[in-house]
Order: structure tokens, then sequence, then C-alpha cells
């Protein structure tokens, strides 16, 4: 489990720009992340300028690091890691270090130091913990000053790690995999049905429950958030242990991951905002309690959270962090119920859990994340998400940092995206729609902005010749379906962050043509609901607004046959024919959906009711 720490390093060779060759140490930049690293995520560090470093009496964290940059060959390669300094002073090419659960589950039990030593006799250094960095690297030099290194084959830092090191990789990473495996072999021994089990299925109130969590989470953040409930076999077993709530307080796996989980976790009953304000209460006692000057108190929302009955919810900024903390707290679970089989969970105490959450060179490595992107924290709920308009607003909603529910009824819709579920679901299913709306709710928490977009455009007929089934296939898609999306959402919406919806309409709203009566007639419908639902809705700060877009062309109801039969009825060419409005502009999907988007976002929050074409000037509407 790597989230949070964990590196590796090899020595080698650099030649500078006088042609000379000097030793260098490559280790693993601050942020990068093992499983996904390149090249240039191995900066090249002067290795004789990390030994002398190491032979300082003392070196503050800040200058620890500016000496860290300056020994760079290339001044714009990343950050080296903390432990640069200790993974130089161990003399082989190649270094290893992992956050491995056995290994730090072991060490978190009341006997885990005594354990380790029976596991691995006397070919592993047990060190007991010690903040990362440089006074790190002092204690290990300072430990092995009359060691025989070649008779060592890693080192277990108490509640932090695992090291292992050989001039071969390959060597020094299967002692890597033997030792861990040694370690899971004596928690499979010692405590083999640790975990566990049950099931949960969360009912009406539950999802209500979870937007109202998301909202408060948020206030205590600052910031939109999203919400997880994890309510698997593992966390719902979790959950009904009688001392789950204590458990999660006493703190996390590894202190490195304080960064990512804080300290500690919260408990929530059957009033779960009470039990998010005791959290934030206890938080602010532990903040008083080990601070010092200079120090401001972070955010006070939970990143984690037992749900007795129920299960785990996390709490994160966005989708990328949710999954983080996520990760961790499985990993944590089972850690915990590992060690309370070995005797009980011990974590580290709090005041060594705080110098590392408050640590500022941990602190920095968020800092660097930079500006929030303008819709971070924010849930969107786009129908007809996979082709046009809707693919169009899906896209633009993930690039600046919303989460997406994306409902669409082609069957091979589909999304990779962290932040996007992409949901299969014809939009007239009423109960196809509620469902993918809860899966949503379980995944983000909650929904502040609905885009509905899919929509259908019959055989165009003049009224005489409309068959029924035509005009009641316009009105399922084109008007109940909105109306029924747009129900199902409200109670959610009204938890939201700055919450909006907005319809997609038609040019033909405010200028029908002939034989479009079955959608002229639907859409208009639609917009009436829109302007009745920014009256019922303003009340809750809901906010109700329209898009009429006309000519676009890219979309699924445009094949390039369609395209050139309209323009030659027009005597245009195709070319022509797509710019046939008053600006004389092509208009695409993706100038509809940076309306729409814009629309549903902070710079409208003052804006309820209004109907905008995006159409480039259309005589008849102006």
């Amino acid at each position: 489990m790597l989230h949070g720490g964990g590196n590796t390093s090899m020595k080698g060779d650099v030649k500078n720009v006088f042609d000379q060759v000097e030793k260098a140490l490559f280790v693993k930049g601050s942020g990068w992340d093992l499983s996904s690293i390149e090249a240039e995520g191995f900066p090249a560090v002067g290795f004789e300028q990390l030994l002398k470093l190491a032979q300082l009496p003392g070196l503050s964290d800040s200058e620890m690091m500016r000496q860290l940059r300056l020994g760079l060959f290339d001044p714009s390669a990343p950050t080296p890691s903390v432990e640069a300094i200790l993974h130089a002073l161990i003399p082989f090419k190649y270094v290893d270090h992992s956050h491995a659960d056995a290994v730090v589950t072991i060490s978190n039990s009341p006997d885990g130091d005594k354990l380790l030593h029976q596991l691995y006799g006397d070919e592993v250094l047990i060190l007991p913990y010690i903040m990362p960095g440089f006074i790190l690297a002092r204690q290990v030099a300072d430990t092995t000053r009359h060691v025989d290194w070649n008779k060592l084959r890693g080192i277990v830092l108490l509640h932090h790690g695992l090291f292992t090191f050989a001039d071969d990789p390959q060597q020094s990473y299967d002692t890597m995999i033997e030792l861990v495996d040694a370690a899971e072999g004596l928690l499979d021994q010692r405590c083999p049905h640790s975990q566990a089990f049950a099931s949960c299925t969360p009912d009406a109130e539950d999802y209500l429950c979870l937007a109202e969590l998301r909202r408060a989470a948020g206030e205590l953040y600052g910031f939109p958030v999203l919400l997880h409930l994890d309510h698997s076999p593992e966390a719902a077993g979790f959950a009904n242990l009688t001392d789950a709530g204590a458990l999660l307080r006493r703190g996390p796996l590894t202190p490195d991951h304080s960064i990512h989980v804080k300290a500690f976790g919260a408990e929530l009953g059957d009033e779960p905002l009470t039990g998010l304000a005791a959290f934030a209460e206890r938080y602010r006692e532990y903040f008083r309690d080990h601070a010092v000057d200079g120090q401001q108190c972070l955010d006070l929302m939970p990143r984690y959270a037992v749900w007795q009955q129920r299960g785990m919810v996390y709490f994160a900024p966005n989708a990328k962090r949710l999954r983080i903390v996520r990760d961790i707290t499985r990993h944590t679970l089972r850690a915990i119920q590992q060690a309370e089989a070995l005797g009980g969970w011990e974590a580290l105490s709090r005041p060594e859990l705080f110098a590392v959450e408050y640590w500022e060179l941990e602190q920095a490595k968020l800092r660097k994340s930079g500006e929030r992107p303008e819709l971070e924290g924010r849930v969107a709920l786009v129908t007809g998400a996979a082709a046009g308009i809707g693919r169009a607003c899906m896209e633009r909603l993930l690039d600046l940092g919303a989460a997406v529910i994306a409902l669409d009824s082609n069957t091979d819709f589909a999304s990779d995206h962290p932040a996007c579920l992409a949901v299969n679901c014809d939009v007239i299913d009423a109960a196809a729609v509620q469902s993918a709306l809860m899966s949503g709710l379980v995944l983000f928490g909650g929904v502040d902005m609905v885009i509905s977009n899919a929509g259908s455009f019959p055989v165009s007929a003049p009224i005489e010749s409309v068959h029924d089934a035509d005009w009641e296939q316009s009105l399922a898609v084109n008007l109940s379906a909105p109306m029924a999306l747009l129900r199902a959402c409200i109670p959610f919406l009204k938890q939201g962050f700055d919450p909006a919806v907005v319809m997609v309409g038609s040019k033909n709203v405010p200028a029908p043509g002939p034989g479009a009566a079955a959608y002229s007639v639907a859409k208009a419908g639609q917009t009436q609901l829109a302007r009745v639902a920014a009256l019922e809705l303003g009340k809750h700060g809901i906010r109700v607004n329209t898009v009429h877009p006309n000519a676009v062309y890219d979309t699924a109801l445009w094949s390039e046959e369609r395209l050139a039969e309209r323009a030659a009825h027009y005597g245009l060419s195709v070319e022509d024919y797509r710019s046939n409005n008053v600006l004389h502009r092509e208009i695409v999907a993706a100038d509809v959906a940076r309306v729409i988007v814009h629309l549903a976002g902070p710079d409208f929050i003052h804006t309820t009711g209004a109907q905008i074409p995006v159409d480039g000037g259309n005589e008849r509407v102006i």
C-alpha cells in the first residue's frame, strides 16, 4: 500500500557539463506514484552532497529540502524524496521502500516488535519509529555504524514500513516480496478469520442522508466535496463491530496516511450529522492540544467515517483523492481487525501523528496542487451523454473538475474517467433513471447540476399525418422524461452546492416550423416545465434555465446525407448551410456545452427562469 509513502532509488553515474562523471542517486521524486512513475520521476542528486549532509549534526526540514534541490543535476527536476539521504547511506546500488500493510500491521500490535524479531531474526534490523527525513537518516546511520550490511536483508521501521536493498534490482525486489509474504503468512496463521463481513442495502432515507452529510461536510471543508458510501461486505462488516468508532479513533495504519485521511476517523450513528459535528469538535481539541506557534488548523472535515450498521463513508474534494481515501481506509480496516486479533490495534500516539499531519514538508505536497478547478467537488447529472451536446457537456464538466453521472440509452456507452459514472439508461424508464441516480449518490454523495439533454426528433409530418406512436414517443422523451428526472433529483438538489438545472430546449420553441408538431409541442412543454420549476424551486436556491440550440450539425440527429439534402433544399452548399445564421458561424456541440455549463456554474448564480438561444442568430427567433 503506497499512498502517502514508499519509494525506490538507484545509485549511478551522471556526466556533468564539464564532461566529468559524477556519482548520483536517482531517487523517486516527491508526488510521483510508483504505479505510474516514468524516468523523469527519478531526479538525479549528487551522491557526495548527500553523504556530506548526513554528517551534519542537525538539519531542519526546510533546509534539508533546499539542500536536496541544490544537489539536483537538473534544477527543473522534481523535488527528491525526503528519504534521499537515508537511501544514500544504504551501501547498495538499489533500495526499495514500501509501507507494506502486513509488516506495519504487525508493528501496530502490542508485541509487534517481538513478533517481527521472531519472524525475521538477525537478517532484518528492527528500528523504533522516528520522524522521516534527516533524523531518520541519522538514526539509521548511528544504529548501523558497527553493523555488517552484508548480513542484513532489510530494515523495518516500526509503524512506518520496510526497506530492502541489493546490488541487483531483482534481488532487492524479490527480498521485499519474500519479507512481506512472511509477514502475511504470520497474519494468516495468527488471525485467519479476523475480518468481519456483513450485507447492507441503503434505503430511501439513507440516500437523502448522504446528500445531507455531503453538504455538511462541505461546510466543514469550506468548498464543495464528494462523498462515497462503501457498503461492501467488508465495510458493512466493520460497521457492525460494536467498537468500530473507537478503533477508528486510535489512528491510521502508518503516520504518512494522516496527510490523506487525517489522524483519526469519525463515527456516525442514528443521527449522522451529530457524528460529523462531534468529529469537528474532537479535531479542534486535537489541534489545540498539539499545535505550536504559527501553525494553522486544517479543515475540520473527516476523510473517513464508520456509519453504524451501514458501512464506511469517505469524503474528499475530488474523485482522485476520494479513491485514495477509499483505498487507504479499506486497507486500514483489514489491518485494524488483524491487529486486534494479535492483541490490539496500537497506532502511534497523537503527538507523533500530529507531527506528520502538520509536517511542513508534507503540507507542501498538498499545496503543490495549485488552484482548485472551477467545478471541483460539484456533481452533475447529464442525460443523452453518449454523443453530441450531451457528450460535450460531460467532457466540459469533467475538464472543469466536476464529477458526472452520465446517462444514455446507447448500450455501448462507457467511460473510464475516474470522475464519471456512465450508466446505460433509457430516460423514459423512470425506475432505471432512479436506479442510476441512486448509484451516483452512493459514488459521489449528491447532485448539484442536472442537465436534461436527451431528446428525440420524430419523423417530420403535418399534423393530419402524425402517428399516435410518434406523438407519444416525442412527449415521453422530450417532456415526460425531463419531468420525471427533475422530480427525482429535486430532494437532492435541495442539499446541493449552488444547485442548478439546465433544460436543453430547441429553436422550435420560439420559432416552430411546419411538420414538427410532435417535437415542437413537447419541447415547448419542457420549456414551460422549466419556467414553473424556476418559480417553485427558487426558494430553495435552485436555479432552472433553458438553452435553445439550433442547427448543431455534429450530433446524432444529422447524418451527412440529411445535411446534404437540407442544404440542397435551400439551394446552398453544405458549408454555407452549416453557417446559415445571422453571425454566419457554424455551431457545434462544444459551443452549446460551454453555454450550458457556464449557465449551471457560479457565474450565473443570480439567473433563473431564463431562455438563452445558442444558434448564431436566427432571424425568425429574433
